[in-house]
């Protein structure tokens, strides 16, 4: 499994250049998703081939009056409660601060993995002065500086190794599909309306990921896991309208899920949380189905209403605009199971394996009529492909130059495996390669 990975500490230190740093780092990060208020972001990492979830807190204030700080701190908490491991960053410029003990303080009653980090440490007399955070309580520390890089592969090698163990998916194990999305959208529900209404329920199972519940669901003669992230225990500290937590749970849920159910309010519109757990998805390479739940509600429908809402939603998730989307009303029944139906046929397409002989016969004549445009006088020639043995739809190019193919022919050789082979609802990544 994928792990999650939180950085805090006081305003200033650096925290978002260090999270800046690492998401230019080709090796290490894929991608990376601003987040849903000021100063948050999201980043999926990959370091020496272990994968997590990069966390970008704001600056804990411990105490403050201010509001937006005192959000940010409730914030930080849930980082902290959610993560498997977390970074202390602070500063060897200004030592050790009031706020750097209140933190300091909050994470030694913490029983995970904390990583004790000083930066701005770029030269021997840093390294010296950086002695002084020893006094903080929390073991050995790990000094870098953020602006170029300086101690980063050291303090990954060792993130990574306290990370959960990636669990490999054996044939007998059930897809997943999690219901993701913002609070008071609908998701309980839909799921309710789904148990509720279905008589092929085996079992309520405790779920694998933490403090979810799987519902092992049967019906349309195909079986599957339903991951309900509004069932999610509500944490102690945690308000039910905090928009961040409902980020956090979507993080954990789409990690550990096949197929995201993506389900909004109508009334509320696919505004920036949405589309933030649209792109978490789709970096993840996970299948999506877009859910518009509340369609009965909405006032005075014309004709082309529907038509004109889809494509205001495709314009959104530009460029992959190949995804299912499903106008349901979790209240009234109203297409919820078109609407697991199509979950169904996106998680086969993303488990779609293709014959390489079948691609090569009906790919490489398309592209001989649309071959690569010709860069710098030099002309590109692709001789063969095949598909990758992943998990989601990957397929490998390979040509005489492969650093001469531009993004916009990427996109060509991606549309047109879709119109193929159909991969509706599912990431595609193209890759070319040196033959």
């Amino acid at each position: 499994m994928s792990g999650i990975v939180a950085i805090v500490g006081r305003p200033n230190v650096g925290k978002s250049t260090f999270f800046n740093r690492l998401i230019q780092r080709r090796e290490a990060i894929v991608d990376a998703v601003s987040g849903v208020t000021r100063d948050r972001h999201y980043g999926k990492s990959d370091w020496n081939g272990v994968e997590f979830s990069l966390i970008d807190t704001g600056g804990y204030v411990v105490g403050s009056d201010d509001i937006f700080e005192a959000e940010i701190d409730k914030q930080v908490e849930l980082a902290i409660d959610e993560a498997d491991a977390i970074i202390f960053m602070v500063d060897v410029e200004s030592g050790i601060t009031g706020m750097d003990q209140d933190v300091a303080n909050i994470l030694r009653k913490v029983d995970k993995p904390v990583f004790l980090v000083v930066n701005k440490v770029d030269n021997s007399q840093r390294a010296s002065d950086a002695v002084e955070f020893y006094s903080l309580g929390l073991g050995e520390y790990y000094t870098i500086a953020s602006i170029n890089g300086s101690g980063t592969g050291e303090l990954l090698d060792e993130l990574v190794k306290v990370l959960p163990e990636k669990e490999e998916k054996t044939e007998e194990e059930l897809p997943r599909f999690a219901v993701v999305g913002r609070p008071n959208a609908g998701k309980s529900s839909f799921i309710n309306a789904l148990i509720g209404e279905d008589r092929y329920i085996v079992t309520d199972i405790a779920g694998t990921t933490r403090d979810a519940i799987d519902t092992q669901y049967n019906r349309f003669g195909f079986e599957f896991n339903l991951v309900d992230t509004a069932g999610i225990r509500r944490k102690s500290k945690v308000k039910e309208d905090l928009e961040f937590y409902s980020v956090m749970r979507s993080v954990r849920a789409i990690e550990h899920s096949d197929v995201c159910l993506l389900l909004f309010d109508a009334n509320r519109g696919f505004d920036g949380q949405v589309q933030n757990i649209f792109w978490l998805a789709e970096r993840n390479r996970k299948g999506i189905v877009i859910l518009v739940n509340k369609w009965d509600l909405i006032a005075n429908k014309e004709s082309n209403t529907l038509k004109d809402y889809e494509k205001m939603i495709r314009k959104e998730i530009e460029p992959f605009t190949d995804v299912p989307i499903v106008f349901i009303s979790a209240l009234t029944k109203q297409r919820i199971f078109k609407a697991i139906e199509t979950a169904v046929e996106v998680y086969k397409n993303r488990s779609k394996k293709i014959k390489t002989s079948e691609l090569n016969d009906v790919l490489l004549p398309i592209i001989e009529h649309n071959p690569p445009p010709a860069y710098k006088g030099k002309y590109v020639k692709i001789k063969y492909i095949t598909q990758l043995p992943t998990p989601q739809p990957q397929f490998a190019f390979f040509c005489n130059l492969p650093q001469y193919i531009r993004d916009p022919y990427k996109r060509f050789l991606e549309n047109q495996l879709r119109k193929e082979f159909d991969f509706n609802g599912v990431p595609v990544s193209v890759y070319l390669r040196k033959k």
